[in-house]
């Protein structure tokens, strides 16, 4: 009976799957097959049949591939013990045996699914991923299940860069802790700017994978230079490749893969995205062979994915490989609580940069900022806090010094004149042309040049505002 024998890389899955058979030229052949299609790596061994149970005693074994025709002690009975000592292993048997009558018997007492040593390797392999996700999934309930009920983090310093004592932030960090150790993807929803990459990254960090995590914007990206950018090429692909590159699947091995604006990407390239994630393999521009997957995927969107489906923009069969594990990031919107508690952060940050004194905050501040919507979220809210103390000369700090606020807040406008916008009878009134051209540089300003937040204030969609710039700029050119 041996063990895996390579501990420094990562394994898959997280609990081990055993073959238990007493051929050893079948453990091979599995073996091999296993680790070299299927990329399952946690993989024991055991040729003895009556040193199988104690081995399940001893490690954490979640998956079992059985043989029924064994010496000392049979598959069925092996079967049967299993079932009543280990209820929670899945276990699929290959048997030499090619008999409908055994297959049942086997079904009935407690194997997950049955298979004959002839079948087809591909159904196979399929079959044992099958048990292995069940497993996964049924673990990863449990957990959260535990989590949920005791409200607890078991790895806090995770999130510590994300400042936070929203009760409904906390509940996402327990359902992301419930699910880190999963191979499977993890979509991460939520609007512009609010953190949804240190949410990616935070549970990499958790996920304990020895790898690093690897980040690409898709957004934009067309299928030549989605392919090169993800997948690599290899020496004389194409004009220009003069020697061969990696692609970021292949740099994340062992690590994560985290494509952010996956819901901008191209129908194009989300049909090569699926297949990556179905496969389990890609081909590198100019290969004839395929490698194998071996990160972990993470996409991230600030687009409604189930509407961009309906408008046919985004496939079905992909969002329903990438949403196993899914999570909403609130709004600043809808955890005010968090304001108080970030502007501080920021304004503390932006002080210590400018080497001024952090001033104080008036109560008006306070609540001009607990009236706010937050279109930018927590991105903006930084913006703000630098632009305030940037123009802060002393005293407390109020709420006219909110440059945000000063055109684009209601509330009492009888004593703030600032509410409104004014023009000199004696200049000439501004052409719209010109109004447009103000408003978006005043808009880019307050969001510290991020197209997304500009836009967001501007009531207009980020592609038409990355028109209005292209524009400006021809015409200054």
């Amino acid at each position: 009976m041996t063990d895996n024998k390579n501990k420094k890389r990562s394994l898959y899955p997280e609990f081990g799957v055993l073959l238990i058979d007493d051929e050893p030229s079948y453990h091979r052949s599995l073996g091999l097959m296993l680790e070299r299609k299927g990329g399952i790596t946690n993989l024991h061994y055991c040729q003895d049949s009556r040193e199988a149970m104690s081995y399940l005693e001893h490690h954490a074994i979640g998956v079992v591939l059985l043989d029924l025709n064994m010496p000392h002690k049979s598959g069925k009975d092996l079967l049967i013990e299993m079932a009543e000592a280990f209820p929670d292993v899945a276990v699929v048997v290959i048997s030499g045996l090619n008999q409908v009558e055994t297959a049942v018997e086997c079904l009935r007492l407690g194997a997950f699914d049955f298979y004959v040593k002839t079948t087809e390797s591909a159904r196979l392999l399929e079959g044992i991923k099958r048990a292995i996700q069940l497993q996964e999934i049924k673990r990863e309930n449990q957990e959260l299940r535990h989590r949920v009920l005791s409200r607890r983090l078991d790895s806090p310093e995770a999130f510590a860069n994300i400042l936070t004592q929203s009760r409904s932030m906390a509940s996402v960090f327990q359902y992301l802790e419930s699910v880190a150790k999963s191979s499977q993807p993890v979509m991460i929803c939520g609007e512009s700017g609010t953190g949804k990459e240190l949410i990616a990254r935070a549970v990499h960090t958790l996920s304990g994978r020895q790898g690093k995590l690897v980040t690409v914007n898709v957004a934009g990206l067309d299928d030549h230079i989605f392919n090169d950018t993800l997948f690599g090429h290899r020496k004389g692909a194409f004009t220009g490749a003069d020697q061969e590159r990696r692609g970021l699947v292949e740099e994340a091995s062992g690590g994560t893969l985290f494509l952010d604006e996956i819901g901008d990407l191209s129908p194009s390239s989300q049909v090569k995205l699926l297949r990556l994630l179905q496969e389990g393999e890609f081909y590198p521009m100019g290969a004839d062979r395929p490698k194998r997957l071996q990160a972990r995927i993470f996409v991230a969107t600030h687009q409604d994915l189930a509407e961009r489906q309906r408008d046919g923009a985004f496939r079905r069969d992909l969002y329903y490989r990438l949403c196993t594990h899914q999570v909403l990031i609130p709004p600043l919107r809808a955890r005010r609580e968090d304001i108080r508690l970030l502007f501080t952060f920021f304004a503390e940050q932006a002080a210590d940069d400018m080497g001024k004194p952090l001033p104080e905050f008036s109560p008006d501040l306070w609540a001009a900022l607990q009236a706010y919507e937050f279109p930018g979220n927590v991105r903006e809210l930084r913006a703000i806090a630098f632009d305030s103390v940037s123009r802060h000369h002393g005293g407390a700090m109020t709420r006219q010094d909110l440059h945000l606020f000063s055109q684009t807040q209601g509330g009492d406008t009888s004593s703030h004149d600032n509410t409104l916008v004014h023009f000199p009878p004696d200049n000439r009134l501004p052409t719209l042309a010109e109004i447009d051209d103000l408003l978006i540089a005043e808009a880019m300003h307050r969001a510290d040049h991020n197209q997304s937040i500009a836009a967001r204030i501007l009531g207009i969609s980020q592609p038409a505002l990355s028109k209005r710039l292209k524009r400006q700029r021809e015409l200054e050119s």
